[in-house]
Order: C-alpha cells, then sequence, then structure tokens
C-alpha cells in the first residue's frame, strides 16, 4: 500500500516538474520568439560577430603551431604568442566593425552588398593582422601569407555562416508565430517596385503571411522575384487550384491603377470564391508611425472606379496661392473640407473656414490642428444667406481668393423644398459675388454641378441661375459696367465618390445591415469622381482660366448604379440577390436616367489641360439676371412655391422638370405658347 501510495506520489511529482519545465520553456521560447521577430540588437550583433572573428583566428593560430608544418614553434613562445594574436584579432575586428559599421545591419533584410560589408571587415582586420606578424614575428612572406589568408578565409565564412544561422532562427521563429496566430496567407499583385517594397515591409506583420506575387500570364513558369515566387494565373479554374493549394486567404493591391485593371478579372474571380481584396493604403493614409502593414484595408469600390492620378501644375497653383488670405465657404462639406486639405499644403497666409454645420466644422477644425500643425485659419460659423455675417467675414479677413462650395445639393430634398434650394444656392452665392466685388478680392471660384446642364430638377436650375449671375456680374465688369476687377471663374464636375449622403455610403450602409440595397431603375447611370480628384482640377482650373468662363471637367465613362451596387455586395464578400437583394423603387422627383456628357466638343472649347474645357453657354445681361434673382429672392421669402418655380423655367428655358409635380408648369408654358 506504502510503495503504491510513494508511486502515485512520485509521478504526481514527475507530472508537476514536467509541466513546470514546459512552461518555462514556452515563456523563454515566447520571449526568444518576440525579441528575434522584432529585430536583433546592433550591440548583440557586434558581439557576436566580435566573438566569431575572434574564435576564427585562435582556430587558425592553433592550426598552425600544433599543425603540420609547426610554423610558430621555432620562433616564440606558443602560448604568449596565442594569446597577443588573440587580442590583435579582438582588437583588429573590432576597429574593422567600427568602419565598416557591418553590425547596422537588419539581418532580415541582408542582402549581397551587406554580405560584402562583411567580407570588407574580415579584410580590414587581416590587413592589420598581417602588420602585426610582420613586426611581432620573423616568420617568411610565405608564411605570413598562408596564415593571414586561412585567417581571413576562415573568418569570412565563419561570420557569414553565423548570419545564415540569425536568418534562418528568425525565418523559423516567424513561422511558428504566424501559425499560433494564424496569419492570412496573401499573394501580391504584380512585380513592381512598389509591389516588392511591400512585400519587405510586411515580412514581419503578425497579420499577413505573403507567400509569393501573382501575374497574369507570363513567358516564363518558374520565376522568382525577392526570393519569393511567382504565380500566375489565366482564368478562374487557374486561380481556383492555386487558391486551393496555397491555403490563399486574399489578393493584396499596391496600387489602385493595377485593381482597376482587374476589377472584372482577378478580383471578380477571387471575390466569387470568397477571398478577400486588400489594398496598400495610400501616403495620405500612412500614420505618423509610417505603420503601413497595420493599416493594409479592405478595398473599397472608390479605389475601382478611380482614375489614374491627374497632371497638375504643382507649382503653378502652389504659385497661385502661397502666401494669400483664401476663403472657403460650405468648408466643412465633402468639396469644402477636400480643398481646405489641399490648399493646407500650398503655403497659404491664412485659411478662412466658413459654414453653418457646427459639428462638422468643429471635427474639421480637430483634423487641421492635427495634421497642419503650422496653418493659421480661422473656424467661422455663419450662412451665405446672410449678407451682414457674410460683410463681417470679408472685412475682417480682406481673402484675396474664395472657393464657394456653399450649396444644397440633394436632388429629391430640394424638389421639395425650392425655395431653400434658390434662397442658398442663387440668392446665397450671389451675395457672396456681390461681397467679392466690394472688397476687392482678386478671384471667385464657384463650385457648379452637371445637373446645371439641360436641368430637370429644382437644384440644378438653381445653380444654373448662380452661374449666370456670377458670369453675367464679371462680364458686366469686363464690359465696364460695373466697377470692380474681380475674376469669376465657374467649375462644373458631376458625382463625387464617398461625398456626404451619396449613394455609396448609402449603400455601404446598407450592406452592412443585411439589405437590401435600393436602386431607383436598372437603368440608371451617373458619372463618378474622387473628391480628392476634383478638387485638384478645381484648383487647377482657377490657374489658368482668364475669368468669366464655366470650366468643365472630363468625368470618364458613365456607371450604371445597379452595377455599382452589385460590385459593393461582391466586395464584401456577399452573393448579390442570394445574400443580400437589390430592389427597384423608382425614380425620384427630378431625378434624371442619364446624366448630361459635360466635356463633348459640341458645346465645349479645349484648354491647355486635357481634362478641362471651356463650356459655350449663352451670355445673360447682369442687369437682367440681378433683377431676377432680387425678384426670386422676395419670392422665396414670402414662399411662393408656384411662381419662384415659374419665374425658374422662364429665366432657364432649358429647365423640362422630370417625375415632379412642377411638370405642370412645363405643359401650361407649352399650350401658351
Amino acid at each position: 500500500m506504502c510503495a503504491f501510495i510513494w508511486k502515485v506520489r512520485r509521478n504526481s511529482y514527475l507530472c508537476y516538474w514536467k509541466l513546470l519545465l514546459k512552461l518555462m520553456g514556452i515563456g523563454i521560447y515566447r520571449r526568444l520568439s518576440a525579441y528575434l521577430s522584432k529585430y536583433l540588437s546592433t550591440r548583440v550583433v557586434f558581439v557576436v560577430d566580435l566573438v566569431t572573428a575572434t574564435l576564427s583566428s585562435l582556430l587558425v593560430i592553433l592550426v598552425a603551431n600544433i599543425g603540420p608544418g609547426h610554423f610558430m614553434e621555432p620562433y616564440h613562445d606558443s602560448g604568449r604568442f596565442i594569446a597577443m594574436w588573440c587580442l590583435v584579432a579582438f582588437i583588429s575586428y573590432g576597429l574593422a566593425s567600427c568602419i565598416v559599421k557591418n553590425y547596422r545591419i537588419i539581418i532580415r533584410h541582408s542582402t549581397l552588398i551587406d554580405m560584402g560589408k562583411i567580407v570588407m571587415c574580415g579584410v580590414i582586420k587581416d590587413v592589420l593582422m598581417a602588420v602585426f606578424v610582420s613586426i611581432g614575428s620573423r616568420l617568411t612572406i610565405f608564411e605570413t601569407s598562408v596564415i593571414v589568408l586561412s585567417d581571413l578565409l576562415l573568418t569570412v565564412i565563419n561570420l557569414l555562416f553565423v548570419r545564415l544561422l540569425m536568418i534562418s532562427a528568425y525565418d523559423y521563429l516567424k513561422a511558428r508565430n504566424r501559425d499560433s496566430q494564424n496569419c492570412m496567407r496573401i499573394l501580391v499583385y504584380g512585380t513592381s517596385d512598389k509591389a516588392i517594397a511591400t512585400i519587405t515591409r510586411l515580412e514581419s506583420s503578425p497579420h499577413y503571411e505573403v507567400v509569393g506575387f501573382i501575374v497574369r500570364d507570363m513567358v516564363s513558369r518558374h520565376m522568382r522575384v525577392s526570393d519569393y515566387n511567382v504565380y500566375q494565373f489565366r482564368d478562374a479554374d487557374g486561380f481556383r487550384s492555386l487558391a486551393d493549394s496555397l491555403d490563399l486567404g486574399g489578393i493584396l493591391f499596391t496600387t489602385e491603377s493595377d485593381a482597376q485593371a482587374e476589377q472584372n478579372g482577378l478580383i471578380h474571380i477571387a471575390t466569387e470564391l470568397g477571398k478577400r481584396i486588400l489594398m496598400v493604403p495610400t501616403i495620405n493614409e500612412v500614420d505618423g508611425s509610417n505603420m503601413l502593414h497595420y493599416r493594409i484595408r479592405d478595398i473599397r469600390i472608390e479605389d475601382l472606379l478611380g482614375r489614374p492620378e491627374i497632371n497638375i501644375s504643382l507649382d503653378e497653383i502652389r504659385k497661385n496661392f502661397k502666401d494669400r488670405v483664401i476663403l472657403v465657404t460650405g468648408a466643412a462639406g465633402s468639396i469644402g473640407s477636400e480643398l481646405c486639405r489641399q490648399l493646407a499644403g500650398y503655403g497659404v497666409r491664412k485659411l478662412v473656414l466658413f459654414d453653418n454645420a457646427e459639428t462638422p466644422m468643429h471635427n474639421l477644425r480637430l483634423e487641421l490642428e492635427d495634421t497642419f500643425k503650422d496653418l493659421s485659419f480661422v473656424p467661422v460659423i455663419g450662412d451665405v444667406r446672410s449678407a451682414s455675417r457674410l460683410d463681417f467675414v470679408f472685412r475682417e479677413y480682406r481673402p484675396s481668393v474664395v472657393f464657394h462650395a456653399a450649396a444644397y445639393k440633394h436632388v429629391p430634398l430640394m424638389e421639395e423644398n425650392p425655395c431653400e434650394a434658390v434662397r442658398v444656392n442663387v440668392v446665397g452665392s450671389s451675395l457672396v459675388a456681390d461681397k467679392c466685388i466690394e472688397y476687392d478680392v482678386d478671384m471667385m471660384v464657384m463650385i457648379s454641378t452637371d445637373k446645371a446642364v439641360n436641368p430637370t430638377n429644382v437644384m440644378g436650375c438653381s445653380k444654373r441661375l448662380a452661374e449666370i449671375y456670377v458670369q453675367s456680374l464679371g462680364l458686366a465688369i469686363e464690359s465696364g459696367v460695373k466697377q470692380g476687377h474681380t475674376k469669376f471663374v465657374t467649375t462644373r464636375f458631376g458625382n463625387v465618390l464617398g461625398s456626404n449622403g451619396s449613394v455609396i455610403p448609402r449603400f455601404r450602409s446598407q450592406i452592412e445591415r443585411g439589405g437590401p440595397v435600393t436602386v431607383t431603375d436598372p437603368r440608371i447611370n451617373r458619372f463618378f469622381m474622387t473628391i480628392p480628384e476634383a478638387c485638384r482640377l478645381v484648383m487647377e482650373a482657377a490657374t489658368m482660366s482668364t475669368g468669366n468662363q464655366i470650366m468643365v471637367f472630363d468625368m470618364g465613362k458613365s456607371v450604371r448604379i445597379v452595377d455599382l451596387a452589385r460590385r459593393m455586395i461582391e466586395l464584401a464578400g456577399f452573393v448579390p440577390d442570394r445574400d443580400i437583394q437589390i430592389i427597384f423603387t423608382g425614380l425620384r422627383p427630378g431625378e434624371k436616367l442619364y446624366e448630361e456628357v459635360l466635356s463633348t466638343t459640341e458645346d465645349t472649347d479645349p484648354t491647355s489641360h486635357d481634362r478641362i474645357r471651356v463650356a459655350r453657354v449663352r451670355q445673360y445681361d447682369f442687369n437682367e439676371a440681378e433683377s431676377v434673382v432680387r425678384r426670386l429672392e422676395q419670392l422665396c421669402a414670402d414662399v411662393n412655391i408656384p411662381e419662384t418655380v415659374k419665374l425658374m423655367k422662364k429665366t432657364v428655358p432649358e429647365f423640362k422638370s422630370k417625375n415632379s409635380r412642377f411638370e405642370i408648369y412645363d405643359r401650361t408654358k407649352e399650350q401658351n405658347n
């Protein structure tokens, strides 16, 4: 019985000890893994190299002393000479390492050039060793050469071997660490310089394991770049077998142009297989710590709808706005806020932000304070409908350039509230333009819309009326009818991706809720442009315009909204009409099926920029335009909707309402004619 109890206790003690040792081993492994996975200290590398080089010299001198030939025995007390030899080797390599600084090499990123530095250290060390042997011994030149060359060869071999061990240990621990954390296995698209640089940056990522590059058909089937395999695919079946064999989790794109080229190819195939599509952030998205691998994100529809970077004359733009006071109305909106971000980088003297939206203005203020610490800017809460508030801003800050982005933009909402659309978009714009004349502003740039072309809704017509007032005012100054020197420039473009309340944020929200995604009509299409792209073109147009022109932008190809919805559902990892339904709700009041193409050669003139043209539009007499605006101002103050819309249609004959209660005025007008 006692023997049995002792056996049980002994086994328990053994289990405890085994468990303790295992836990200690895990702890040591994890600490070592964390240390090596992050970096190897330069001090550690220096000491390891120093010890390796010294031991290599010790081995050489021992062989020379006791090996065949006994080089040292006839001339010296071997023990004393060996000690001096090792000390000189220690000092010589230390000096060589400090000169070449090979200990600063990042082990996991070692290259052939770095290996050359190690050889150089060995050469410098053994040159110093040769001097010592020549002075401190009676060896012949042949014997000295044999010992020194042997020392050089053994030192370099051992240093490279130790480096190889370090790299192997790092790779092993990195692989173990990734396996334990279930890192996503990804392929990087393309073999461009940026793709190669991205793979290098991701080598230490705790979230992603790069297994190679992926390209379309290539000449060579067995190709390696930066020590990674390059895989090719031709069709869906080929990619499916590749993804299965590699246990692939996703594809990483490094440029928007690559993603756009593959949106109907690799991206479509991968999303059907449930693979994640990832995107490297742009330079603006990388945070201050430059931790790119933590900021890799899922691809967005904006990445696929964008176009190649626009070529703009940055020097001319900077020269045009540097050291000037600039006022931006509607500064807290989508376009206004991006204009502020871009202007902040052009060395403006002061940036005046004007908007009536308190919370967005507060958020913009915090962003500018964090991002542009040296920027002098003033946030002003105010409304473009208030002449006195505008007068205060112009009188207090004396801007020399005004970007007028304040506007009501939502078509159905403005169709329901036409008087408010006119008060902001027409009357507000006229007040801003008048203050520009009164306070000798050099330039006013007004942001308009493609909906002002042959408008079918109140919002589009209100923007066309604002264009008419501003252009006719500029022409009146040019002809001497009015006093002033302000140059007026109007810019027209279509929908901007991701703007507040636009279709893309709405679709994204509906997808996150599980659907359905609502589209007004299966035939409806729109032109899209990114917000930064639009703002760059606005500033380029302002720089090149001679004044009193309506500048229109090349919006590229139109996109069917239903296709946009399907692509967003697929990118979110769902199947359209199975996981998330798409339903059609019918056109909203004032909505068109097709937007006007802005930059056709029939109704525009070219400029020096291939993406910007000048619209040919009917010119209005300023006195007539001013009279209409003042009459509209009074009608809107009285909330006289019928007379307001009738006057809009009379002033802008091409304004034909669609799917709207105001179509009755078009029919009445036709009957009267």
